[in-house]
């Protein structure tokens, strides 16, 4: 075997040695859009609330929120009066009781595809079923107990003149007079999208100087719904000082346990700029300072209720006699959509925001390579031509490299006469083979190892492809043509029922015979890898031959429950590559023999003839 067989071998072996292991450690799953209930913190029904003194001159202590018995969703909404949430993008209420945003649904996002009748749920109110919900108040410091500040329980009121809806034009103003001479107000906004702000100000009757301390809150009661893919991070992430972090719920059950708040906890002091959110693999919820304020990032587990919870502790401020003081945040809700956050992140000055997508260990891959593709979709308007035409500009970017390789190539095949000769010369002197061959390389300025170099690229590309469809919300349900209606998900067409034509279903995805199930872009990324090996003359080892004659179709099964946006890739890919490779190597004065290639290889099912 010559040593541009031995290294192309070796590279191609390496290379499905790679994608067999990412296959084996991140299975790709079938995409199903069940409603995910999203879990929050509840509360005890006769209004207990486990508190914790404020420390003088330090940030107070939020309530923690204790557990309620679970009842439906629809049973828990009806307990408290509610003002409805109502924008193009969101609808939902905000409680009354507490003044919690505990009822959101994403209105663009469908649970099923195509199917309009159920939009995705992000917010659930306490006492019902996975309760997720936010809370905002003021932790008392000093000598003021918590009974003179709004809490869980707490009834607010519309303030007068306020709207009785929440819009994107109108936003609402709460009150709550404690009777003692301090009244407290919330003012709720939101934008176009998902970002709310939420202003809080006390106003001071007292005829004394208090302290008290701004809060916000976000709780999700029970282990929440996870898919639980390694290549996925699903739990609390969060920016301070420049730092981004992330904590898996499984953590947050090992984080240091403190008998002060009960919980096991991980706190952070943020200086300048930072925010804390809760985030699955769509959907995101964070609590976001106004950037250069000063917090503590909390991430906190409770195991007496169970019970995931994120806290902004804001700094304790002194409440001057016969004033009002207010202070804003910001709360985002809603779905991670790439160009949504971008704004936030320049407008706003939100910190690393876009960081809140898991761009993963190659994110100097991903993150541009999902701006190009953004950006392609933006000026064609359909993501799998968009992923076609990044599949173009990739392969644009590589062509000097693929230029070289494809040239050496072409001068390798012609040294094969040569090679044939020298093998026959030295027999089976080994040493004086290798000898020869190296001058012959030399002479004829061949490199044999040059056609492994753009297959090595392919890796990391094709990783960072995967990652980036897996984890953006921009290839969620996002249709290409014909029969592919979601790119994230698998071909939905299956080999066995022949694309529909027979009466029975595709198997099941947990079936042994989901392997066997692929569909007509898989079959076609097979047969496109099969003729680009066609291009170079079947090698005459014949255990090396048996190899490249099964790698197109072992390639076609193993990636065949991939999403199709990942499958479209690698079909474009092969087929410029093949085309590339044929006229590189026509330039080069050689005339690879592609039918009778094929040929040959049918005649003996890939195996060399004897």
């Amino acid at each position: 075997m010559d040593d541009q067989n031995k290294n192309l071998i070796l590279a191609t072996a390496l290379s499905f040695l790679v994608i067999l292991g990412w296959f084996w450690m991140f299975p790709p799953q079938d995409v199903v859009q069940p409603q995910a209930e999203q879990p929050v913190v509840g509360q005890t029904a006769d209004g207990d609330v486990a508190s914790t003194p404020a420390a003088q001159g330090t940030a107070a202590t939020p309530a923690t929120i204790a557990a309620t018995q679970a009842e439906t969703r629809e049973a828990a909404l009806a307990k408290s009066d509610r003002i409805e949430i109502k924008t193009p993008r969101v609808s939902g209420s905000l409680s009354l009781v507490g003044g919690r945003i505990d009822d959101l649904q994403l209105l663009d996002y469908n649970v099923r595809l195509n199917d309009p009748s159920e939009k995705e749920t992000l917010l659930s109110p306490a006492g019902g079923p996975k309760a997720y919900y936010t809370l905002y108040g003021w932790a008392p410091a000093g000598d003021l107990p918590y009974s003179d500040v709004p809490g869980p329980q707490t009834e607010w009121t519309l303030n007068t003149g306020s709207d009785a809806n929440l819009t994107q034009e109108t936003p609402i103003t709460l009150k709550w007079d404690n009777g003692k001479g301090l009244v407290f107000y919330r003012k709720v906004a939101i934008d176009e999208n998902y970002m709310f702000t939420v202003t809080q100000s006390v106003e001071n009757n007292t005829g004394k100087t208090l302290r008290m301390a701004p809060y916000g809150i976000v709780a999700r009661k029970g282990e929440p719904d996870v898919i639980g893919f390694y290549i996925l991070h699903e739990g609390v992430v969060r920016a301070s000082d420049g730092e981004l972090q992330e904590i898996k719920y499984d953590d947050m059950l090992d984080q240091d346990y403190s008998e002060t708040e009960r919980a096991n906890v991980d706190v952070i002091k943020v200086e300048e700029n930072g925010w804390v959110a809760f985030t699955d693999k769509y959907w995101m919820t964070a609590l976001v300072p106004q950037p250069g304020q000063k917090f503590t990032s909390v991430s906190k587990y409770s195991p007496s209720n169970d019970t995931y919870q994120i806290d902004m502790r804001l700094p304790t401020m002194d409440i001057p006699a016969g004033q009002t003081t207010e202070i804003s945040t910001m709360l985002f809700a809603g779905a991670k959509e790439w160009a949504t956050i971008k704004d936030y992140e320049t407008r706003l000055g939100v910190d690393k925001f876009i960081d809140s997508i898991d761009w993963g260990m190659f994110f100097f891959i991903t993150k541009p390579m999902f701006a190009v593709l953004h950006f392609l979709k933006g000026i064609i308007g359909n993501m799998g031509w968009a992923i076609i035409g990044l599949t173009i500009v990739i392969k644009a970017l590589l062509f000097p490299l693929a230029y070289k390789s494809y040239v050496s190539m072409a001068r390798m095949k012609e040294l094969q006469p040569e090679l044939e000769k020298l093998k026959e010369q030295c027999g089976e002197d080994r040493q004086r083979l290798q000898k020869e061959m190296m001058a012959l390389y030399k002479k004829k300025k061949a490199n044999p190892a040059a056609g492994c170099l753009p297959i090595f690229l392919q890796i990391p590309i094709f990783f960072s492809l995967y990652k980036v469809i897996f984890v953006t919300i921009e290839l969620r349900h996002a249709p290409w043509v014909g029969w592919i209606h979601d790119l994230s998900a698998p071909d939905p067409t299956s080999l066995l029922n022949l694309f529909g034509l027979l009466p029975w279903d595709k198997p099941d995805p947990a079936s042994i015979f989901a392997t066997f199930s692929i569909g007509i872009l898989p079959i076609l990324m097979g047969i496109t890898m099969w003729l680009q090996q066609k291009l170079n003359p079947t090698p005459t080892d014949k255990t090396q031959a048996t190899i490249f004659a099964w790698m197109p179709w072992v390639f076609m099964f193993m990636l065949g429950r991939f999403a199709s946006g990942l499958v479209l890739y690698w079909v474009t890919n092969n087929t410029i590559t093949f085309t590339q490779q044929y006229l590189i190597m026509r330039s080069q004065g050689v005339k690879p023999d592609v039918f009778g290639n094929i040929k040959k290889g049918f005649s003996k099912f890939g195996k060399p003839k004897s």
